[in-house]
């Protein structure tokens, strides 16, 4: 199974390429899907299209989740129209939906991190370990490979992740230290931290050093590790918002039960669509777009 997270392949080269143009938004992003099915399909199978959903179930958890997002694209200096991308690249995940030869999972209340963590979690079920390549830069995936059967491949950085593949690295220990360190990009703070630090100008977040962390790391099973209660109660917060192994139980079973009942667009439509939007280039490798 290739899982490719859709938001991440699309803005990552229109970032890179400063492209606003629909036609060529399109074709980028068609040319990385064909490119990745033709690299990873003989080995991983079947190609997954994972996109964000409207909203998310973490905005009602934590109030705070991405509050800075909105103000990062506002204060853009690129000169790039956002809502218009945003729209373009909306239009082409149902154009893919329709035409190309994969499942694509679209779901409200749903991030594509969910998504992805929900059906490689899935794969461990029954003892399937059905072999499974995620295509996104994103470290959260980093805690993944804590399953044997998961491997994970950066677009930006054309690499593996992680980076350097250490006999050291554990995704265990990653994954306990993302939870106290938070994610600042998402808007969650560390562990010491106050829930509303990162959105009012007047807070800042409590300094937390490594030696800490490996206190607390060594004490991973004592109850509360240690911790004060409301630390603990801040490594709670962080860990429902960053650990994929705790995605609310309804969210699972929803995706699960669509990627299970979806079928994807026959392969026969991919060359009439092609020639519609006249992706001339793509025409002629066609046949890369082809499941395994």
């Amino acid at each position: 199974m290739i899982l490719l997270d859709y938001s991440q392949i699309a803005l990552a080269n229109i970032i890179i390429g400063k492209m606003q143009d629909e036609d060529l938004i399109r074709h980028m992003i068609l040319n990385s899907i064909r490119m990745y099915n033709r690299r990873f399909r003989d080995e991983f199978g079947q190609m997954v299209i994972c996109a964000d959903g409207q909203k998310s179930w973490r905005y009602e958890y934590y109030p705070y989740y991405k509050a800075n997002r909105k103000a990062r694209y506002k204060k853009d200096t690129s000169g790039l129209d956002w809502n218009d991308i945003f729209q373009v690249l909306n239009m082409v995940r149902d154009e893919i939906k329709e035409n190309l030869p994969y499942k694509v999972l679209h779901m409200n209340y749903c991030e594509a991190d969910d998504m992805i963590g929900a059906l490689v979690h899935n794969t461990q079920e029954f003892g399937q370990h059905e072999p499974v390549m995620i295509i996104s830069s994103d470290k959260d995936f980093i805690q993944l490979q804590k399953f044997s059967n998961v491997k994970q491949f950066s677009p930006m950085t054309k690499k593996y992740l992680p980076a350097l593949q250490e006999k050291r690295f554990n995704p265990r220990t990653f994954l306990f230290e993302h939870i106290c360190r938070g994610d600042t990009g998402d808007g969650i703070p560390n562990i010491l931290s106050e829930d509303n630090c990162l959105v009012e100008k007047d807070l800042k977040q409590t300094p937390l050093r490594q030696t800490v962390i490996e206190f607390w790391l060594e004490n991973y099973e004592v109850e509360g590790m240690n911790m004060p209660i409301e630390v603990f109660r801040n490594y709670q917060r962080n860990k429902t918002l960053i650990d994929l192994n705790e995605i609310p139980e309804h969210i699972y079973n929803s995706i699960i039960k669509e990627y299970i009942e979806q079928k994807p667009a026959h392969r026969m439509k991919v060359l009439n669509y092609l020639i519609k939007k006249r992706c001339r280039n793509l025409i002629e490798t066609v046949e890369e777009f082809y499941n395994g």
